[in-house]
């Protein structure tokens, strides 16, 4: 069943927040309770639900709220979620600071205290829309993902319907492969094609949705969540990442492209720079080829694994603060 995505008034003129999802993985509590909690696991954990870079904390959260108060000032309130912590944001200017309300995990599974707590951006993905005060239209943003350049509202939303970023991917024959699914690379295909196929999409239909900022629609979500209020369950009750789940930004995206309520980014105006990205290549001609890519004014920017980009690029964090200051690396 497909949700009605039709909105109840003129969408344009409604609000946008910003939602962004953050964990100090290094806090002696966090590490302490994930050890725990992965020793009772009754499977071993999956190579990308167990890697200790999931819950690192590289400071990434000042460049993403930095990029939003520069490139997104129309941003009505930026939803911070956490485990209870919270970032220091003393370096934060007040007009910033003002915008920033702080929800947590508690506050958003609330009634399913059971799955907590969740060492699991999927499952708290899943309960993002159950932020008490949230707008109908809202942007999820992973920590690692930056505005690089100045965006309006038309760039996330057309009126209600969201704007896609990704590309049409056959992914049939990756359910019955076991390298695959043991492939900590190809997880985020598996959680995509269990998206897809609750709502009805074959295998080798996916929409994979890039590595950007994922617009949402609270009241969709609440539908999808009535519809399949199992599979929601389920999603939320794995503490860590597991091959079962699916990806909730891709079950909104295939349920607004059933009800041909979106719109596609068909130009490529992101850039995501990948875990291991420039390992193993020619350090100049790599460095050459992000500059230009950078230069090239990409308006959303993921980097997954900041050290060991630094590693390789030992100025980049200037690189990403030009680009966020709305200029480009040197």
């Amino acid at each position: 069943m497909t949700p009605d995505v039709t909105p109840t008034e003129t969408a344009d003129q409604t609000p946008i927040d910003a939602v962004i999802t953050w964990v100090n993985g290094d806090a002696p509590g966090h590490r302490r309770d994930r050890a725990a909690y992965a020793a009772r696991t009754k499977e071993p954990l999956h190579e990308n639900a167990a890697n200790p870079h999931r819950w690192s904390d590289n400071d990434e959260i000042r460049f993403c709220l930095r990029s939003i108060a520069h490139h997104a000032p129309w941003i009505r309130w930026i939803w911070i979620v956490t485990n209870g912590a919270q970032p220091d944001l003393t370096w934060a200017p007040e007009p910033l600071r003002a915008k920033i309300k702080f929800v947590t995990h508690t506050q958003i599974f609330d009634g399913y205290s059971q799955a907590l707590p969740t060492f699991n951006s999927l499952a708290i993905e899943t309960v993002l829309w159950r932020i008490s005060g949230l707008s109908e239209r809202f942007l999820y943003f992973n920590d690692d993902v930056f505005l690089s350049a100045p965006i309006t509202p038309a760039d996330v939303f057309h009126g209600p319907s969201p704007v896609l970023r990704g590309r049409w991917v056959d992914l049939s024959a990756i359910d019955d492969d076991p390298q695959a699914r043991a492939d900590p690379a190809r997880f985020h295909d598996f959680m995509q094609l269990n998206a897809a196929r609750l709502m009805g999409v074959p295998a080798r239909s996916v929409f994979a949705a890039a590595h950007v900022v994922h617009p949402f629609r609270r009241s969709v979500m609440a539908q999808l969540f009535d519809q399949h209020r199992a599979a929601f369950e389920a999603n939320m009750r794995h503490r860590f990442r597991d091959l079962s789940q699916f990806f909730p930004a891709a079950l909104f995206s295939h349920a607004c492209i059933n009800a041909q309520q979106v719109q596609f980014q068909t130009q490529k105006d992101h850039l995501h720079i990948y875990s291991g990205q420039g390992s193993g290549e020619d350090a100049h001609a790599f460095r050459a080829s992000l500059q230009a890519a950078l230069r090239a004014g990409p308006k959303f920017l993921c980097v997954n694994d900041l050290p060991q980009l630094q590693h390789l690029i030992p100025e980049v964090r200037d690189w990403i603060e030009a680009a966020i200051a709305g200029g480009g690396p040197g």
